[in-house]
């Protein structure tokens, strides 16, 4: 199994900071390797405390599912073949925020977990932290 580097993931972070900044956002960032440990953290200056736990659950969601985790709230709505899913590998995070991050051959080496705004801008951000690592 192909696992992130702590370069990539410094790299993942830098990008979602500078990203963050540049839509004056305050924002809680977690990196987590294949194995769904916790590799690289940052909480920017004045970003939630709630965040902290909100950006390691769905960096580990997006991992242990291998799609983002908006794609598993859709699925995880009621009635949905999902339901409850959030329930389960201790608490998972079934709302926007959550990207795999693969490696230049398209395997899944890792997760990046943002919160801190809008779920629509915590993509956006764990986007650009994904799109930074090759």
């Amino acid at each position: 199994m192909s696992d992130i580097s702590l370069q990539q993931a410094h790299a993942a972070v830098e990008a979602a900071l500078e990203k963050s900044e540049e839509l004056n956002l305050k924002m809680d960032i977690a990196v987590v390797d294949a194995g769904v440990n916790l590799k690289a953290f940052v909480r920017m200056d004045g970003a939630w405390l709630g965040s902290i736990d909100i950006a390691i659950k769905k960096a580990r969601t997006a991992r242990f599912f291998d799609m983002n985790t908006g794609e598993i709230g859709k699925l995880s709505q009621p009635a949905g073949p999902l339901y409850n899913i959030e329930h389960s590998n201790d608490g998972l995070i079934t709302f926007p925020g959550g990207v795999p991050i693969r490696n230049s051959a398209g395997q899944v080496i890792g997760a990046i977990g943002v919160s801190g705004s809008t779920v629509e801008n915590d993509h956006t951000v764990a986007e650009a932290g994904a799109a930074a690592v090759s």
